[in-house]
């Protein structure tokens, strides 16, 4: 038996750089994000079938006598690219709940990352995290065809604070931030997240933003100089402008595409604002999901007590990527 555990992510900066529309054809050369992995995990199990069929749970149970016949689209996938044809049973659990779709925190790329790397420890094979979120960039964007970027295999992959270069060639430069434990503990310690009780299938909003990319070119690169300018200012852990750019950044985003804000999430970031929060995001592709608060600690009390009809979560950075965490003979 093998089990991988992936973490999810949240992205700070740079969101939607990571498009190819754009980055294939910016001005920069390139698309910038600054994200950090978290402590939400996607988990699988695979082990060995008695016989040759493949059983594959997670919401459902699917038994089939052949891969092609799997209706969950990445495991299949993850399947014909690792090699394994039969005799196998994979289990897929996630720390929010299956089926959830459209939170933000980037739950698909989790299992494609998480679901590759326990395969390929089942064929007996160890591969680099490079390996993994190219692949998973594969199954999601090239077959699958999902409108979607190159951060979120990247961040589960690798994990941790880094910042993410998507080149005009194609490659990815994974830069993980440098700066004092202090620094990064301060800012970890000045996020809140609260869900905002909406789900949304995040390929209908990426759509239009990824049609909107040429018309967005000078706002993307101001979003890409934004992410390099923190950067900057983590490496030199210098924090007090953050959560004012963080409050730049949102309102940069909103204006990709017309679904990623609403009347509801407007009010509710609105809310934060006037009750302390230096600035935010509405995390992953907009419309739903998880807002994310840069909130000082002596204002936190008045954002929840703004913000108590919303569900806080308690989220913590994860200084790990997509890990095996139990091997059996």
């Amino acid at each position: 038996m093998i089990i991988s555990r992936t973490p999810m992510r949240a992205s700070l900066f740079g969101g939607g750089t990571d498009l190819a529309g754009y980055y294939e054809n910016s001005s920069l050369g390139y698309g910038a994000v600054i994200s950090t992995s978290i402590n939400m995990y996607t988990y699988i199990t695979v082990n060995k079938k008695f016989d040759d069929m493949i059983r594959v749970s997670y919401w459902k149970t699917e038994i089939v006598d052949d891969v092609e016949k799997l209706e969950h689209n990445i495991i299949r996938e993850a399947l014909k690219i690792v090699g394994i044809s039969k005799g196998i049973e994979i289990v897929y659990m996630a720390d929010i709940p299956l089926g959830s779709v459209g939170v933000g925190l980037a739950s698909s790329s989790s299992l494609a990352v998480g679901v590759l790397n326990a395969l390929y420890a089942f064929a007996g094979k160890h591969v680099s995290a490079e390996q993994l979120a190219r692949e998973a960039c594969q199954i999601e964007i090239d077959i699958l065809k999902n409108p979607i970027g190159k951060q979120d295999q990247y961040a589960v992959a690798y994990g941790g604070l880094s910042r993410y270069q998507f080149n005009r060639d194609d490659s990815v430069f994974v830069e993980p931030i440098i700066c004092q434990k202090e620094t990064k503990k301060k800012l970890e310690d000045s996020l809140l997240f609260f869900y905002t009780g909406v789900t949304r299938q995040s390929s209908t909003v990426l759509a239009e933003q990824k049609e909107n990319i040429p018309a967005r070119e000078k706002i993307l690169d101001q979003m890409v100089e934004l992410a390099d300018r923190v950067q900057g200012m983590l490496n030199t852990n210098n924090l007090e402008e953050i959560g004012a750019l963080l409050n730049v950044s949102w309102n940069m985003k909103k204006q990709l595409a017309s679904k990623i804000s609403n009347s509801d999430i407007d009010d509710m970031y609105q809310k934060a604002i006037e009750a302390g929060a230096l600035g935010g995001k509405i995390l992953g592709a907009g419309g739903g999901g998880f807002l994310m608060l840069l909130v000082p600690e002596i204002r936190k009390e008045e954002v929840r007590r703004a913000l108590s009809d919303y569900k806080e979560v308690p989220i913590c950075f994860e200084p790990q990527g997509s890990k095996i965490i139990y091997v059996s003979d």
